[in-house]
């Protein structure tokens, strides 16, 4: 196949290399529309900093997150996905077809699934970063199975924080909250839930400063610091998790698609169109357009219907009735889905 260097054009382009992107890229592969998919520099998404993922269909023993990522990067591959380890630093959705760069090469592109995902804000700390998987989480749904019986803590004050301590309450032992104010962010009806769960505790005014241990490899505490007095402490856990929202990866596209109040991609509905843009040609998967469930096998049903719209829209197939303005007129009967019955 043609390098990147060389411009090459595209029947379909997807920008980002997570369960989104690969689940996009392999059953576009398998649609015949040899798909580039631009996995940036640093692939498979935040699966590739989660040791034992075990809520993944197919896996009771579990599976370690790279080695799932790499597995679903092949078999994209093995179908005929052309794969690139090249982050997309310019993407023009102006006109089809449209034009994204790659370091000094451009691509040109009939159509486009944006696959960024989202990316969860941290504390910041270099401790955070050695012990995130080995004790340190930002998704309770899918780590908070391995803290059942023990002691954790939520870093955070908002909705998705006590949602958070909410579902990890059913399985831990205990759940302090840590708060940076002196009240919560959340909405009145979460306040009450959190505030009427006898397993949780919440610990105002304070900030962590640093995750205990890093030399046990392992997190035994944390060091907290009162915003009020200054006065530290050490609470002793077996989890942390952090909650403190999530950054969707839409700068790129920030100026020219519609996005919600907090940076992620607007799709259409449940249904046929489900992923796609306001701007004919443009889809989206996966997190970078879900603020709400983030979940691997989520991320991946997007890319499959991702794929399967630009299948249709590629084939003309009726995407005035999505009410998609400036799209095909075609008003043929919408044919096989991609990958239908397989």
């Amino acid at each position: 196949m043609a390098k990147i260097g060389e411009g090459q054009s595209y029947r379909l382009v997807i920008i980002g290399g997570g369960p989104a992107g690969y689940t996009a890229a392999l059953y576009a592969a398998r649609a015949g529309l040899q798909p580039l998919l631009l996995e940036g520099n640093e692939p498979g998404g935040q699966l590739m900093q989660t040791t034992t993922v075990e809520n993944f269909p197919g896996f009771p023993e579990g599976v370690q997150g790279p080695e799932l990522m790499q597995r679903w990067r092949e078999q994209a591959e093995r179908f005929g996905a052309e794969i690139r380890a090249e982050d997309a630093t310019r993407i023009d959705l102006s006109q089809r077809p449209f034009r994204i760069e790659a370091g000094v090469s451009a691509i040109s592109a009939d159509t486009v699934i944006l696959a960024m995902g989202a990316s969860a804000r941290r504390l910041g700390l270099e401790s955070e970063k050695r012990l995130t998987g080995h004790g340190v989480s930002t998704c309770a749904t899918c780590d908070g199975f391995f803290f059942r019986g023990k002691k954790v803590a939520v870093v955070g004050g908002g909705d998705s924080a006590c949602e958070e301590a909410l579902y990890l309450a059913k399985l831990a032992e205990s759940v302090t909250m840590i708060h940076r104010r002196n009240e919560l962010r959340a909405s009145r009806i979460m306040q009450e839930r959190v505030q009427g769960e006898p397993k949780i505790n919440i610990v105002w005014n304070a900030v962590v400063e640093e995750i205990l241990d890093v030399a046990a490899g392992k997190v035994t505490g944390v060091t907290l610091r009162d915003t009020v007095t200054g006065e530290r402490r050490e609470l002793a856990i077996d989890g942390l998790f952090v909650a403190i929202g999530h950054i969707p990866n839409t700068a790129l596209v920030k100026e020219q698609i519609d996005l919600d109040e907090h940076g992620y991609i607007r799709v259409k509905g449940t249904g046929p169109g489900a992923t796609a843009t306001r701007v004919a040609g443009v889809f989206a998967a996966g997190d970078v357009q879900d603020p709400f469930y983030r979940q691997a096998v989520t991320a991946a049903a997007s890319g499959c219907q991702a794929a399967m719209d630009v299948e249709r829209f590629l084939e003309g197939s009726a995407f005035h009735d999505w009410g998609l303005a400036g799209t095909a007129s075609a008003t043929a009967t919408p044919g096989t889905p991609a990958g239908a019955g397989k």
